[in-house]
């Protein structure tokens, strides 16, 4: 009798744990932190607060911030590894989808605040500008992530060329580093360490496929 109480109680904190995890009470909770930034901007913009050239400062802000949870994103897959935060996974698919949310609102800024709907003006960006195309093709990268981040295309597309196809979050992301660096006359210390961290995960990739490949 003992022994089944015993065993009873070992298991209740783990099953309390995942149920902890797995609350969407957790998800609406990481939502509002991932929205804070926003809330934050709006706050600034209302009273004024973002200096003189409000401008380019929301696409700073929004282009600074959509590098920020995409590298979040990426560092979930090692993160998972480190004993008693496997439960991180179930928070990717939310940051990759507030990634992709930041990096629209970075390029409708742009288009719809900075060059006004001007077309002629975005046709010449897209032709002449070396760091806005790197960043418009980092964001077309984002679409087809963020359109089959669900359930249903996992199973249309198939498990081993969804993850295939998941995998070009790496390409967008270095192509989001080259975007901000070149954005610069010079180059300054944010995009190399934004850098940086992208090798590190990457780095961290490849050991991992590496030895599951030895398994």
């Amino acid at each position: 009798m003992h022994t089944i109480v015993d065993a009873m109680q070992a298991v209740q904190p783990k099953t309390r744990s995942r149920s902890v995890w797995a609350s969407p009470w957790l998800k609406a909770l990481v939502l509002l932190l991932c929205l804070t930034p926003l809330f934050v901007l709006a706050w600034w913009w209302w009273n004024q607060q973002l200096g003189w050239n409000r401008v380019e400062y929301v696409a700073r802000y929004t282009g600074i911030w959509t590098l920020r949870f995409l590298l979040l994103t990426l560092a979930i897959t090692p993160l998972r590894r480190v004993p008693g935060l496997g439960n991180l996974i179930r928070f990717r698919r939310l940051l990759g989808l507030v990634t992709f949310f930041y990096a629209t609102l970075h390029g409708l800024h742009y288009f719809a605040i900075d060059i006004q709907w001007n077309w002629p003006v975005l046709k010449e960006d897209l032709t002449i500008r070396r760091f806005f195309i790197a960043g418009f093709a980092a964001w077309l990268l984002m679409v087809p992530l963020a359109g089959t981040s669900f359930n249903a295309a996992i199973r249309w597309l198939g498990g081993r060329r969804w993850q295939w196809l998941h995998r070009l979050v790496y390409v967008s992301a270095a192509l989001g580093v080259i975007h901000y660096l070149w954005q610069g006359k010079s180059i300054v210390i944010t995009p190399v360490v934004y850098g940086a961290v992208l090798l590190f995960l990457l780095m961290t990739r490849v050991v991992f496929f590496l030895e599951k490949q030895r398994t």
